[in-house]
Order: structure tokens, then sequence, then C-alpha cells
């Protein structure tokens, strides 16, 4: 599969992304970089984008994840979450979608780091296997 992104556009991105997490200042900046934190930690090769008129984005042979910061909620949709186990049921939003699930994370709320690390493997695993992502697995989240 093609690699996106020049070694300047990646840097680019990076620092851009930097810039973000540096100009929110607060909770949701925090929130931001730990997110990119524990991604770096589950995949060390992890390519970081700057997508979409400013959204953080993190690929591996094809998007695994975004970070989008909105006032009151930090939002990591993962592309092709629905074809992903979720056994620590940390999807708690865009559940009915086909392809796409997110975790939404308030001010205060903690994350389970170790599920979330595997989330984000897992998600890799299934980007270069090359599967097509499937329908969401019904009987839970």
């Amino acid at each position: 599969m093609k690699r996106s992104g020049t070694k300047q556009e990646c840097e680019s991105a990076s620092q851009l992304i930097s810039e973000r997490i540096a100009e929110l200042g607060d909770w949701r900046g925090e929130t931001l970089g730990w997110i990119r934190a524990l991604v770096k930690e589950a995949d060390p090769d992890i390519l970081e984008e700057w997508k979409w008129m400013g959204t953080p984005v993190w690929s591996h042979a094809g998007i695994v994840c975004t970070g989008e910061t909105y006032k009151k909620v930090v939002k990591m949709t993962f592309a092709r979450g629905a074809s992903l186990k979720d056994p620590s049921r940390l999807f708690n939003s865009s559940l009915d979608g086909n392809v796409r699930r997110a975790i939404d994370i308030h001010e205060g709320e903690e994350i389970d780091a170790p599920a979330l690390k595997a989330l984000i493997r897992a998600a890799v695993a299934l980007n270069v296997s090359g599967k097509k992502a499937g329908p969401p697995k019904r009987g839970g989240r």
C-alpha cells in the first residue's frame, strides 16, 4: 500500500498538531496530547497527518483514527471502528454507523490506557491486513 505524505508533509503535520495542543491551552489540549502520546506508544510507525482544515489524523496503511476537539468533548474517531472488537467498551459515540466508531472524552473523564492502546493496535492490524471493513458486529458494542 502506498504510504501517503512526504517527510516534509509529516513533519509539518506533526508541528501543526503540536501547535493545536498548545493553542487549546486547557483540558482539551491535555487530552489531545495524551491521545497523541498513546497512539505513538501503541504504534511507533504511525504517520501523523493534518486533514480536513485542521483535524489531527493518525495513519498506518490507512487512517487509524482522528483527534477532534470540540467545546465540551475530545472525540477520537476510528475510521474502521465498526469492524473492531471492543471488549472494554470504550466506544461510546457513532455507534449506529456501518464503518466508524468514536470515543467521546469529557473533561475529567479517565480512559483505560491499556485498553485504548489495544484498540489502536487492532485498528492498525486491520489496516495492514488489507481486509475490507465489514458490517457492525451484532450483540454488543
